[in-house]
């Protein structure tokens, strides 16, 4: 039962989580930041205040509508979805592709090794292999026609 557990906690998609947890919880302070110290004086500067919050709210019947909150939940996911797409995933991709790029450089430079260490073989030799060839079949051929 314990090895059982030591394999599932030793998985790779289970150390990809763990590092996506802490990941996200890192990009979420870096975003957070980004809102509260960029865009909210931003909007501040621009609507008269602090944050999307107040913006677009009405009420009626004691109910409070907040426009403004979706729209900063909204500008907050897309900062967020900025921020994994071009400082996690560009540079990934970008490894992926120069590991990719060495894997088949390698792996063209190991055949042209392998064919190099292969004797050559001239048309002549080829032509007369292939004449050799039929001539074996032909007689196989005769032979089973006889019988």
């Amino acid at each position: 039962m314990i090895d059982g557990f030591k394999k599932f906690i030793a998985r790779g998609n289970m150390i990809d989580m763990a590092v996506g947890v802490v990941m996200g919880s890192a990009v979420t302070s870096v975003v957070n930041a980004i809102v509260s110290s960029l865009i909210n004086p931003l909007i501040a500067m621009v609507f008269g205040k602090p944050d999307m919050s107040g913006l677009l709210t009405f009420t009626f019947n004691g109910a409070t509508v907040s426009l403004g909150a979706i729209l900063g939940a909204l500008l907050n996911f897309l900062v967020i979805a900025v921020a994994v797409y071009f400082f996690i995933l560009v540079p990934i991709n970008k490894l992926r592709d120069m590991s990719d790029a060495l894997l088949v450089k390698a792996k063209l430079k190991q055949e042209a090794e392998d064919a190099a260490k292969k004797p050559q073989i001239t048309p002549e030799a080829q032509t007369v292999l292939l004449l050799t060839e039929i001539r074996d079949q032909l007689v196989r051929q005769s032979k089973s026609s006889l019988q």
